[in-house]
């Protein structure tokens, strides 16, 4: 049987879905070689790398609410950002502390960006796992930057929300990758200061996910159904994760023809 390496996108809310296809994938006795996430493609990730089932990861993000990494910042401009990210290291910290990327039972790795040096940064090996998945997950002006190792860090999708390369260099054989933002659509909603800001990144990140697919393509990708739910909201959990679990149902004899 081939290596299988999983690649989970950054999505924000919208990547709950994984937990759903994930869950598809333990129905049909599927284990990744390998995982790369980036965003909230780490986050899922690396809690399913660490031993937590489709099951126990529903659970904890059905619970989830705004205030758990809500960390107002009341000096935004000295801080570079509308929040602090104590809150979200903190969240991060109750299922990975301690632990390191070799410390999980699946390979792992995530993707942030160095605003210092303007590169793309893998985290994986001795890397400590709760910086590095908060770090991939840190959204540029809204959590501030995290500083890891002479490095400031936000989020990974910013130059890459499909670590495709990084999966072959683990040593998978098929990609199979998960992308739940999809293609940018058209939108008539009425923007202000911030959602200008979102719908920019938006753009500019379509097009450079796609320039990037060209180069590295997976064997499959696959895009669970969410229709306009918005990434930056915490509701409509539980339609994330039957989207997800139906894109899983609907892939998974795709996947095992190129698995076998």
């Amino acid at each position: 049987m081939k290596k299988l390496g999983l690649v989970l996108g950054s999505s924000g809310s919208r990547g709950i879905s994984y937990i759903g296809f994930i869950k598809a994938l333990e129905e049909n006795g599927i284990k990744p070689y390998c995982v790369a996430g980036s965003s909230m493609g780490a986050v899922v990730g690396s809690c399913y790398c660490k031993g937590m089932d489709s099951a126990q990861m529903a659970k904890e993000i059905t619970t989830l609410k705004a205030s758990h990494l809500i960390d107002v910042s009341f000096a935004p401009l000295k801080n570079s950002a509308i929040l602090r990210s104590n809150k979200l290291i903190k969240k991060l910290d109750e299922y990975l502390k301690g632990l390191t990327y070799d410390d999980l039972h699946i390979p792992f790795c995530s993707v942030a960006v160095d605003l210092w040096s303007g590169k793309l940064i893998t985290s994986r090996g001795k890397d400590n796992l709760t910086l590095g998945v908060a770090a991939s997950a840190t959204i540029p002006s809204v959590f501030k930057p995290i500083e890891v190792d002479g490095k400031l860090l936000v989020d990974g999708g910013v130059l890459c929300r499909l670590p495709v390369e990084q999966a072959r260099e683990m040593g998978a054989e098929v990609i199979v990758t998960v992308d739940a933002l999809g293609q940018t659509r058209p939108t008539t909603k009425d923007f202000n200061i911030i959602t200008v800001m979102f719908r920019g990144y938006d753009i500019m990140d379509g097009v450079i996910t796609g320039l990037k697919n060209d180069a590295h393509k997976s064997d499959l990708i696959i895009y669970p159904d969410l229709g306009d739910m918005s990434r930056f909201k915490f509701k409509e959990f539980e339609f994330a994760l039957e989207q997800g679990y139906k894109a899983g149902i609907e892939n998974i004899e795709k996947i095992k023809e190129l698995i076998k």
